[in-house]
């Protein structure tokens, strides 16, 4: 990675995107990384719908679009002193433009639901395209109307799997950001060899103790019939949960492992979903 990756967050103007951005700029801090905000507009009738025949299919930026995300900015430099901010409109769907951000960030940050979100639609179709098809760490903010998290530990699902183990990596780098507590979990169910279990979150805690020295790594084992449910109710009070895109037995097309999605669409604390990075281009 180079030291130009910046963190990169969508905005749109609604109060989830909104939150999104003061988690990013958290982040963007955190990382001593640019912040980047991005706002995918589209065309009133579609994407390069023109209005006439002589007209090229591109729409233009708007001014309503400029103004929300300066003063979006503003509100962040001023709140963080020294953040580097950098504001952008791009012609396009913001799940597909934010999905191509992702090939040069260090982070892509969503908010779980956008203007002409649902109540009742757990994640938009945006923080849903991007959380499946992001070629660097995502992360999900949820839920949309908490504060930015001060206290909890950093959660990490651990099943043995390849993009675990990249999960542990990246919640231990979280943790220590936070100067936190790494808590490792497995769930197996009521049969499953609990010295299995144990071995694997043996190994995941040593590698996160390795990579971080100092840094306190717990080992929890839940035994219960639901992996997903038990993991939902584990991040209650967790300031992030951090999960691989694709767990033991993931199909090799299935982008977002199910227990994945299931945080994604209702943890109780944000999720970074562990992409690994895409080399720069």
């Amino acid at each position: 990675m180079t030291m130009t990756r910046p963190v990169v967050v969508g905005v749109d103007g609604s109060p989830p995107s909104l939150v999104a951005a003061e988690h990013a700029a958290q982040a963007a801090v955190w990382r001593s990384r640019p912040l980047h905000l991005v706002h995918g507009y589209l065309h009133p009738l579609g994407y390069g719908v023109p209005i006439n025949p002589y007209e090229v299919g591109v729409p233009a930026a708007s001014e309503d679009g400029r103004k929300m995300l300066e003063q979006t900015a503003a509100e962040l430099v001023d709140r963080w002193p020294g953040l580097t901010v950098e504001v952008r409109q791009v012609a396009g769907g913001p799940g597909a433009t934010l999905v191509e951000e992702s090939r040069r960030a260090e982070l892509v940050v969503v908010g779980s639901r956008g203007l002409g979100g649902f109540a009742g639609l757990l994640l938009g179709s945006v923080g849903t395209q991007v959380a499946a098809h992001g070629h660097c760490p995502v992360l999900v903010i949820r839920p949309p109307d908490r504060p930015l998290p001060t206290e909890g530990p950093v959660l990490v699902g651990v099943d043995g799997s390849e993009s675990a183990e990249l999960a542990v990596g990246y919640g231990a780098e979280e943790a220590g950001r936070r100067g936190g507590t790494l808590v490792l979990l497995h769930v197996a169910d009521d049969g499953d060899d609990t010295g299995e279990a144990e071995a694997l979150l043996a190994t995941a805690g040593a590698a996160a103790r390795g990579s971080r020295p100092g840094l306190t790594v717990r080992e929890r084992l839940i035994v219960a019939p639901k992996a997903d449910q038990a993991l939902i109710e584990a991040t209650g009070d967790a300031a992030l949960v951090v999960a691989g895109s694709r767990g033991r037995g993931g199909f090799a097309g299935l982008l977002l492992g199910s227990v994945s999605q299931t945080l994604v669409h209702h943890a109780r604390c944000p999720v970074l979903i562990a992409h690994p990075y895409q080399p720069e281009q």
